[in-house]
């Protein structure tokens, strides 16, 4: 009894596997960048004011329309006009990175490229579908106060 081979799939066939393999591959690039490992830096735990009034820093030289991250304390400080200071949650509503800067009169977050309003924290550009939430903030003898 000679073996047989079984027969080699056809044109169409392996074109379609090919499809298949580069349809998933285009799905998966950008879910890659949702992932854990390349999600930069997460911020997890309690932010400042949770437990009550706390003083993050000095009040920092901000331009109208900039900010500045208290990565430590989970904050972020903006001055939206030249005698006021808002502060919001440093933490990204989509996945929780830590916002990474504030410029052009927005929060950015570097993690998937959301972006907030320094006026009320609310969501400039998505993958976020949340704002920022805002803190109390006082000033009190140049030291920024939260809680």
């Amino acid at each position: 009894m000679t073996p047989t081979t079984p027969p080699s799939p056809d044109r169409r066939t392996v074109l379609r596997g090919a499809a298949a393999v580069g349809a998933v591959g285009a799905v998966a690039v950008p879910l890659a960048a949702c992932t854990a490992e390349n999600s930069g830096a997460k911020a997890s735990g309690p932010r400042a004011g949770d437990q009550g009034p706390v003083t993050i820093g000095k009040v920092p030289d901000i331009s109208v329309g900039a900010g500045e991250v208290f990565a430590d304390s989970r904050v972020v400080v903006t001055r939206p006009e030249p005698a006021v200071y808002k502060a919001f949650d440093a933490r990204c509503p989509h996945q929780g990175c830590l916002v990474g800067k504030v410029e052009q009169g927005v929060v950015k977050c570097a993690c998937h490229g959301s972006q907030f309003d320094v006026n009320d924290g609310s969501v400039v550009r998505g993958p976020a579908n949340t704002g920022l939430p805002e803190l109390p903030l006082k000033v009190v003898d140049g030291d920024i106060v939260v809680g």
